[in-house]
């Protein structure tokens, strides 16, 4: 019974792992397909929609770094972009994670940024939400303001848009998830309750997850970001059956149209030696602390010693071979 229970716990904790990086690099899950033709043939599209998403935004980026062996931090980006908004460069963002990774202890930091934190903005010299950012200046804006925010350089970013998301979903034939309550939202293209889900466990597809993802109309951007963890957690779940491996081209299809990343192939394709090796995976979610405030408008105040306290945390991460200890606002899995 003892090693039974030992036998499941190692089971979730590789699950936790994997979750993450399949979330945050989804070509990295080709290289853990057991068909080697077929990885192989894979991986070749992976290369190709790589090259095509590639795009530099001219913020000092080290070009000498190597994921397998050097310290770094990555912006994900999650952009308000469709057909219906015509894929304006002046798209808010509606998603921001950054993340900083410890090659040596095989660590990983995360904080998520919510989208109405009121932030300074370099590239218009003001104080604004962070979601404006990307309105203002693009990727290149939005890692200033965080850069800012948390006296952090950023190395790479990864930004994907609505039809990323979507598509990988439909790609896996959906997935099942709960709805905590009856919701009805827009749609990728701003038709206005376009989505009724009923509360419940549902199969859903990529529009239906879409809009589960983004609503918070019946509650909070805290509750927002919990919801989208359960779904990724679907998609994880999904993705590592053995039925969908013949459907990773259509992921990486997914993907590749819809992705912009200053990371090379190689680099990317180095990120395998965080899910396997003899080492765990370690990843801590860091939360900041704020506020609410509305004067007419609504901004998330983020508190000062929140936001110092997790800039020195993932600064001291990137610095350091030593794990820092978890503290009352993070949350560490193994």
């Amino acid at each position: 019974m003892v090693n039974e229970r030992k036998r499941l716990k190692k089971m979730k904790k590789k699950k936790r792992r994997r979750r993450i990086l399949f979330w945050l690099f989804v070509p990295c899950l080709l290289f853990l397909i057991s068909s080697a033709g077929y990885a192989l043939f894979l991986m070749h599209k992976a290369e190709s929609m790589i090259n095509k998403s590639y795009e530099e935004i001219g913020n000092g980026n080290v070009k000498s770094l190597d994921p397998k062996k050097d310290n770094f931090s990555v912006l994900f980006i999650g952009i308000d972009d469709s057909k219906s908004r015509k894929f304006k460069s002046d798209t808010r963002s509606d998603a921001l994670i950054l993340a900083t990774f410890n090659a040596k202890d095989k660590s990983v930091k995360m904080v998520s940024i919510p989208r109405d934190s009121y932030v300074y903005i370099p590239c218009e010299d003001k104080y604004d939400k962070i979601t404006h950012a990307h309105a203002y200046g693009g990727t290149k804006c939005t890692v200033e303001s965080i850069e800012n925010l948390f006296d952090i350089h950023i190395d790479y970013y990864v930004k994907m848009n609505f039809y990323a998301f979507i598509d990988v979903v439909d790609a896996l034939g959906g997935i099942k998830v709960e709805v905590p309550y009856d919701i009805k939202e827009k749609d990728s293209e701003d038709h206005h309750n376009a989505i009724v889900l009923k509360k419940g466990v549902h199969t859903l597809n990529g529009e239906e997850a879409l809009a589960l993802a983004r609503t918070r109309k019946k509650d909070n951007d805290i509750e927002r970001g919990k919801r989208q963890q359960q779904i990724l957690k679907a998609i994880l779940k999904k993705a590592s059956e053995a039925s969908s491996i013949t459907k990773y081209d259509d992921v990486i299809e997914a993907v590749g149209g819809n992705m912009k990343t200053n990371f090379t192939f190689d680099q990317m394709k180095s990120l395998v030696h965080y899910v396997i090796g003899d080492k765990k995976l370690t990843v801590e979610s860091l939360y900041l602390k704020g506020t609410d405030h509305n004067d007419g408008i609504y901004y998330y105040m983020l508190d000062e010693d929140s936001v110092q306290e997790i800039g020195e945390t993932l600064q001291n991460h990137l610095q350091s071979s030593d794990s820092t200890s978890t503290d009352e606002n993070s949350d560490e899995e193994q």
